[in-house]
């Protein structure tokens, strides 16, 4: 067969195809020519056919059948041949693959080799594709070449034990004398190799980590050299002395001062030497100083030099280039609890970061305008803000959205400033608001009564101006229907007064009952709000009457069902109406920020017989057959009270508990006078993570049944969004997952989200659960795995 056409020819060929077939017909061809010539014994142009089909490789076109060409190659004596060969086995070869073991004995040879290169060739080769194996046999030989005398190959012998010490972490104490030792050489390629190796070993090994902590005055010693060295043309980059080592000396003493007093101590003058003396107009001389911040902030250093970190963050705002901005707003956002006082210097500049043409350069300054909120600055800040939400992309009014909130209800100044912020934001996105968002802001109007005129105002003016957004237009009709006569009345003194009329307020609910741009749920909303101003209107009762009856044959269920619930109440249940429709009591807060509803000890309270105090009246004390009564209720008794110990005492003028006279032996057959609230469901922490902490009670319904309650907090200083948990359990048992609270958890543990989950085990299988965790923070998507073999609380270990 005729030989291939060269290298060159074979490239302009394939570049001149006008179509895939045709170029793929080329490949075929020449891919044909260099399997006959591989199979011919006396091949003068091996490497040259290897060369074409590493190019063929490289274009994604199978070129497997060279791997023993270049295990054969390797081993040639000639140094053309053997260096064409490395590169085919580094391509086409990995440690997946038998043909590598093939090639252990070749890279042993040739470590021992009389040419550097040839020796540069084989350590190169170990390092990109050396596998386990390969590592613990040639470990020795790169100990032995990290010893030598020359320069050249000490650099890539450094190299090549950084990829032992990865894929084989055991033989690290091999090099660690070597590694050293290296440090006392002049030629910054082996100090570049050596400052690698000290970082992975450090990295890998706690106890190498403090044995090399000894090093850090060397290490000191050679960074400043650098840094005052003078004008060296083989290492100047933009004018900075080898910025490349001296980025990797800095990293690695930020790993050796990292918890530790003295090796910290020992480093923060030749920090503040560097952070002062490094020119930062230069990209060179901004990524030494990135990483000198870094290492700063993350040591033990003084305050005067973490001042000094966050005002060299401060300059890079000012940057030009986006990434250093990003970089910059990145760092900052990390140190913003620990140092939110010289953070908040750079507030300013942060804000007007906001108005960047670059998406991610806008998230990461939302992020830390969010963080930098305080109760000092909560006005001006939120001025920025909500000015920022109405020209933000789409993608970020969420999270703009739930930061506000989040901000507006931990630093509120006034209960009118909380109201008037939450309310601007959902005119200008209440559409991306959070679920709970409704319920928070009806709750925090209830609780304001001072402010229900106001509000109420306000909310049918925005109502008559925009329909569109979902989570306002439900605010607006929950207020209208709970405090219209406050809107029909016209008395505001914190608003113009504006004289509005019941055919006014009911022409504007049917409008949202209506459109259809409004949710189902929005119309019930309206609908009730309908309902509930027959009891606050006059004249107008019967078009309420007939707008509720026109919804009794609605297509939606949820509010044909309603609607039928209301006509009922206009006509058997009139008489009811007014006290089922009145205002709504105060709701109390459970846990700050999230749900609503009264707490399990408040409930207890109420249930709690009242205590007499001394001085006070006696109430009149209740009749025996009365308590009879009671008894009946709980059971049954035909026979009438005897007196009481308590009833005798009255006699004598003594004051006493009521209820305990009238009914202690009521109290006594119910297990005492003090009635004891349950215990409550003993509960464990299953997960502990990164900041999420995720507990676990369990309450057995029935012999097989079982309800498991997932409580998950948040203990760092970002928000997570996107909190879902998913669950499995064994296939014999059956699971149900109900919804969750939410999917929002707030910074600090300012509120929690819950998830119940309901088992049925019927055939008493060993249970156990495994659970997903899934997060979002700070723009990026955390996902985990924890696996329950145990449940609190159960005496039977086959549930």
């Amino acid at each position: 067969m005729s030989p291939s056409v060269p290298l060159q020819e074979m490239i302009r060929a394939i570049r001149s195809a006008r179509t895939q077939c045709e170029e793929r017909g080329v490949i075929q061809r020449e891919c044909a020519a260099i399997r006959a010539q591989f199979r011919q014994v006396d091949n003068g142009a091996r490497s040259h056919n290897l060369a074409k089909l590493l190019y063929v490789h490289m274009l994604g076109y199978p070129a497997h059948f060279g791997q023993m060409e270049c295990v054969r190659m390797i081993a040639s004596p000639r140094y053309s041949e053997k260096r064409v060969g490395y590169l085919g086995a580094m391509m086409l070869l990995d440690e997946k693959q038998d043909a590598s073991l093939l090639i252990t004995n070749s890279i042993k040879n040739d470590l021992s080799h009389s040419n550097q290169y040839v020796q540069s060739l084989a350590l190169c080769t170990l390092a990109c594709m050396g596998s386990a194996e390969m590592c613990r046999d040639l470990a020795p030989e790169i100990d032995r070449l990290l010893r030598a005398s020359n320069s050249y190959i000490k650099k890539k012998a450094a190299l090549c034990a950084v990829h032992i010490v990865r894929k084989v972490q055991d033989l690290g104490e091999l090099f660690a004398p070597a590694a050293r030792s290296l440090l006392t050489e002049k030629n910054h390629g082996v100090l570049h190799g050596a400052v690698v190796l000290i970082t992975e070993l450090c990295e890998r090994n706690p106890e190498t980590l403090e044995r090399f902590r000894k090093i850090v005055p060397d290490l000191v010693q050679i960074m400043r050299s650098l840094v005052i060295s003078g004008y060296s043309p083989e290492h100047d980059v933009a004018g900075i002395s080898d910025p490349f080592l001296q980025v990797r000396i800095l990293r690695l003493l930020r790993i050796l001062g990292r918890n530790n007093e003295t090796a910290s101590d020992a480093m923060n003058d030749l920090l503040a030497q560097v952070a002062t003396n490094t020119d930062s107009t230069k990209t060179v001389g901004n990524a030494v100083l990135y990483e000198t911040v870094l290492t700063v902030l993350d040591i033990k250093s003084e305050s005067g030099l973490r001042v000094l970190a966050v005002n060299i963050l401060g300059r890079f705002l000012l940057n030009n280039d986006r990434n250093i901005r990003y970089i910059a707003m990145t760092s900052l956002q990390k140190i913003v609890g620990t140092d939110h006082i010289a953070v908040q210097r750079h507030r300013g500049t942060i804000v007007d970061c906001l108005k960047d043409q670059d998406a991610s350069v806008k998230r990461r300054a939302l992020d830390l305008s969010l963080a930098l909120v305080s109760a000092s600055n909560i006005r001006s800040m939120m001025k920025e803000l909500l000015l920022f939400l109405s020209s933000c992309p789409p993608e970020l009014k969420a999270q703009a959205a739930s930061g506000i909130f989040n901000a507006a209800e931990r630093y509120a100044p006034s209960q009118r400033w909380h109201i008037d912020t939450i309310l601007h934001v959902l005119t200008t996105a209440g559409g991306d608001v959070r679920d709970e968002t409704v319920p928070n802001l009806i709750q925090l109007i209830t609780n304001t009564s001072e402010l229900h005129c106001y509000t109420v105002h306000k909310l049918y003016r925005a109502l008559l101006t925009d329909i569109s957004q979902p989570s306002l237009v439900q605010v607006a009709c929950w207020c209208i229907g709970e405090y219209g006569d406050l809107l029909l009345r016209g008395e505001c003194q914190e608003t113009e007064p504006v004289q509005v009329t019941e055919d006014d307020v009911l022409d504007a609910l049917e409008t949202v009952l209506q459109s259809h741009m409004s949710s189902p749920a929005t119309r019930g909303f309206a609908l009730t709000a309908t309902m509930k101003l027959s009891t606050r209107i006059t004249d107008n009762v019967d078009r309420i009457r007939s707008i509720v009856s026109i919804y009794g044959s609605c297509i939606d269920v949820e509010l044909q069902q309603r609607a039928v619930e209301y006509n009922a109440l206009f006509k058997k249940y009139d008489h009811m109406r007014a006290a089922v429709l009145e205002r709504m009591p105060v709701i109390e807060k459970n846990s700050p920020g999230h749900t609503n509803g009264e707490s399990a000890g408040e409930a207890m309270k109420e249930i709690m017989p009242p205590k007499v105090k001394k001085g006070e009246p006696l109430l009149p004390q209740q009749p025996a057959n009365q308590v009879c009564d009671l008894l009946d209720l709980l059971g049954g008794s035909e026979e009438p009270l005897q007196p009481s110990p308590a009833q005798s005492s009255t006699a004598a003028g003594l004051p006493i508990n009521t209820a305990s006279a009238a009914g202690g032996d009521l109290l006594d057959l119910l297990g005492g006078l003090e009635p004891t609230p349950p215990a409550p469901a003993p509960s464990v922490t299953v997960y502990d993570k990164g900041g999420v902490t995720l507990t676990l009670s369990c309450e057995k319904q029935s012999d097989s049944g079982l309800t498991v309650t997932l409580t998950a907090s948040n203990s760092t200083d970002s928000d997570i969004s996107g909190f879902t948990l998913q669950a499995a359990v064994p296939k014999s048992v059956q699971l149900h997952m109900k919804a969750p609270s939410g999917d929002f958890l707030p910074a600090r543990g300012a509120a929690k989200v819950t998830q119940m989950v309901v088992l049925n085990n019927p055939n008493k299988v060993n249970l156990k659960m495994r659970i997903r965790i899934s997060h979002t923070s700070q723009g990026s998507v955390f996902q985990d795995t924890v696996q329950i073999d145990s449940f609190p609380g159960l005496s039977d270990s086959g549930q």
